[in-house]
């Protein structure tokens, strides 16, 4: 292959810009949605092993520093360096308050955004969100559930008819939240963005670690019903359960950095288990920055469960009356960004089943060199020049059914 084809990156994320609810919230929910607040001071850990600003009016200590903070009811969060790890702030700690001045302009604004996915040879992008977290557990956590709902609908309808609309068709791909706290709110809420073309949800990994039913109980199912006839795929990122693994309290961060994949892992059994896909049988699902490598692993083992059944789970063919395995092709994606043995291992993965991802603004972002990362990937893993197109862009395609976007080929 002469040149690796334009990047569809299915996980990237938008730092929300700071009038985004002001704009849009009814004018009495002004003094309680959320807004930015600049403030001075700096991040302590308290003496429960808790972050905390601290408002420093008298200037006096050297790590104090100006920044924004979102403010939303009892909610106050400084944004952090962690957020958009790219370009000015690069070098700072994750947690390092800072404010929009500092941030690469691609994190928070459409125009600069598609500026650097040209830079970086990036077609489309699916973008996941900052303030609300990676599945709306911001809005969850909220004790007025009206103000909630009103906010999960403004960020949907700014995603698709602002950041997805005007320059940002058919380069950037609308991801839409649901009220989690609601099942029938949630269908609701699929069906509405879907007319407004949106096809793509952000959902909890594992919702129990968020305090909801599992996807084993059914409270989900008119959510996967909504999900299955409006062709809207279920996306969940790491994180997505407010829960990353670790090993101790005093474990240094590299322990959950390397553990990331867990929980991904746990969602990815639990759904071939659950019997959902075989209920909602033309339902897509996507985990997003889980890697890949661990995927034939899983598979194997819940294939052999699944032939044994009688040994574990009598009712396991009743609920999946195929294999584990035969409900991952076209259904079960997972997108890498350096996942190198997984790439090797493609065939055994499923290589229909692989995307890939930019990650931008976090760093676990190569921008602006990502093609050059995906190159080396490619070329370590001996794809041919089909199986690169369908890595870097035909398996998003697919998935997200990204014609509807005038993205064919």
């Amino acid at each position: 292959m002469t040149e690796l084809p334009r990047i569809i990156s299915v996980d990237d994320h938008i730092v929300e810009p700071p009038t985004l609810w002001t704009d849009r919230l009814p004018s009495k929910y002004l003094d309680r949605g959320p807004r930015v607040e600049r403030h001075y001071g700096y991040q302590n850990w308290d003496a429960g092993g808790k972050l905390e600003f601290v408002d420093d009016d008298r200037h006096d200590n050297p790590k104090s520093r100006w920044c924004d903070h979102w403010v939303y009811d009892d909610l106050r969060w400084p944004v952090q360096a962690g957020y958009a790890a790219l370009g000015p702030v690069r070098g700072l700690e994750a947690m390092t308050p800072i404010s929009y001045d500092e941030m690469l302009p691609g994190a928070h604004d459409q125009a600069a955004r598609i500026a650097d996915m040209d830079l970086n040879h990036v077609e489309a992008s699916l973008c996941f969100p900052t303030i609300p977290r990676f599945c709306g557990q911001t809005f969850l956590e909220r004790e007025d559930k009206e103000l909630a709902l009103l906010c999960v609908q403004a960020f949907n309808d700014w995603m698709i008819d602002d950041w997805c609309g005007g320059a940002g068709a058919g380069r950037l791909i609308p991801l839409t939240l649901i009220p989690l706290w609601d099942a029938e709110l949630s269908a609701a809420e699929i069906r509405r963005c879907a007319d407004k073309g949106s096809h793509a949800i952000a959902f909890s990994e594992i919702p129990p670690y968020l305090g909801l039913p599992s996807i084993h109980s059914g409270y989900w199912d008119p959510v996967f019903a909504a999900c299955e006839e409006t062709e809207t795929v279920v996306n969940m990122h790491i994180g997505s359960g407010s829960k990353l693994t670790t090993t101790s309290a005093d474990a240094p961060i590299a322990v959950w950095c390397a553990l990331t994949a867990q929980c991904a892992q746990s969602a990815f059994v639990d759904w071939l288990t659950s019997g959902k896909l075989a209920q909602f049988a033309t339902l897509k699902i996507a985990f997003s920055e889980g890697q890949v490598g661990w995927i034939p692993f899983m598979t194997e083992r819940l294939d052999s469960i699944w032939e044994r059944y009688d040994m574990y789970d009598m009712q396991m063919r009743e609920r999946i009356p195929e294999r584990p395995s035969s409900y991952i092709p076209g259904r079960v994606y997972g997108c890498v960004f350096d996942d190198a043995f997984g790439m090797v291992n493609r065939d055994a993965v499923g290589m229909s089943q692989i995307m890939f991802e930019v990650d931008y603004p976090h760093a676990d972002s190569a921008w602006p060199h990502s093609r050059e990362k995906a190159e080396k990937l490619v070329a370590a893993a001996g794809m041919s020049e089909r199986e690169i197109w369908q890595f870097v862009r035909g398996n998003a395609i697919e998935c997200y059914n990204l014609g509807q976007f005038g993205i064919t080929d």
